[in-house]
């Protein structure tokens, strides 16, 4: 009796295993949900939103976007790590998935999630009016070595990504700046434009119609490689100061604990899309630049930031 007890239970757990792994096989089966950190109509949505309509076709299944946003995104991004792990619910994933545990805003950081793919990066473009006495980072770093605290930096605001792009400029270069905070990076630009500042720390994207006008200058970006928006305007690196890199990225993420079959599926999906004519058009129309970065190299590169950041922002005196 107890032998076929024992075989009974063998079984069961056999046909578990077995009808496991025949769901995995078939999935996706039902609708898929996106979850998005920010309200809709900005880039963080329409990111998310082209990826979603391509993975749709590639899955063969509807793609619904949610949009969470408040407190950096650290909303969604917590909602997204307490979701079933069953390849049904996957997020989009911003910058501040590496910043906002450390700036007071939520639990949750790149340890609290499966990371799938990165899709997108925007530098922050050191920049000053044309009219300026710099014309490279070493004449404005010499400057602001013999003038301390003279360079007033405008920012997007207290603890945003360009906030934190200007500290880091600063801790690594051995200056001091004037931070100056703005509502948006457009009003910074705009005060920059009026001579109320000395310098901006924001994306290419913000300064692009300034820079073509000949309003402004760019003399560096902050990112391991030049960016297409401004391919002649060199990187920290090139200019002797290695190891900063600031941008504003963006990704995708799901719950831990996907088994790994339906993992490898649904990070395929979004691979291709990532990485799809209609995904670079869209990028390209808003300034940014596709970075895509498979899910083992995304989570590296985000924890490192995540120690950055946990550096920075205290040192920046704006955690909350």
């Amino acid at each position: 009796m107890r032998i076929h007890r024992g075989l009974a239970l063998v079984l069961a757990l056999v046909m578990t295993v077995f009808l496991a792994g025949s769901v995995s096989a078939q999935y996706p089966t039902r609708q898929i949900t996106v979850v998005i950190q920010a309200a809709p109509g900005g880039v963080s949505d329409i990111t998310a939103r082209t990826v979603a309509s391509l993975v749709e076709k590639e899955l063969g299944v509807p793609v619904i976007a949610v949009n969470r946003p408040g407190a950096a995104g650290a909303l969604a991004m917590s909602y997204l790590s307490r979701q079933a792990p069953d390849g049904y619910t996957f997020g989009y994933v911003p910058v501040e998935l590496s910043m906002v545990r450390t700036l007071g805003y939520g639990d949750v950081g790149p340890d609290n999630l499966d990371l799938l793919a990165q899709a997108v990066s925007v530098p922050a473009a050191v920049t000053v009016r044309a009219d300026s006495p710099w014309t490279t980072l070493q004449d404005l770093i010499d400057y602001a070595k013999a003038n301390p605290g003279k360079i007033r930096v405008g920012n997007a605001g207290p603890g945003s990504i360009w906030h934190i792009a200007a500290g880091a400029l600063e801790r690594a270069t051995g200056v001091r700046f004037t931070h100056v905070p703005f509502d948006g990076a457009s009003p910074a630009v705009a005060s920059l434009l009026g001579g109320h500042i000395e310098m901006v720390t924001v994306s290419p994207t913000e300064i692009l119609p300034a820079l073509q006008a000949g309003e402004v200058r760019v003399l560096a970006v902050m990112d391991r490689e030049r960016s297409p928006v401004i391919p002649d305007v060199p990187t920290l690196a090139e200019v002797g100061v290695p190891g900063v890199v600031v941008s504003g990225w963006g990704g995708f993420a799901a719950p831990k604990g996907i088994p790994a079959d339906v993992r490898a599926k649904l990070a395929d999906a979004i691979a291709k899309a990532i990485q799809s004519p209609e995904f670079a058009e869209m990028a390209a129309s808003r300034g940014m630049t596709v970075a895509y970065k498979p899910g083992e190299e995304f989570a590296a590169f985000a924890q490192e930031q995540y120690e950055m950041f946990a550096e920075l922002i205290p040192a920046l005196g704006i955690v909350q």
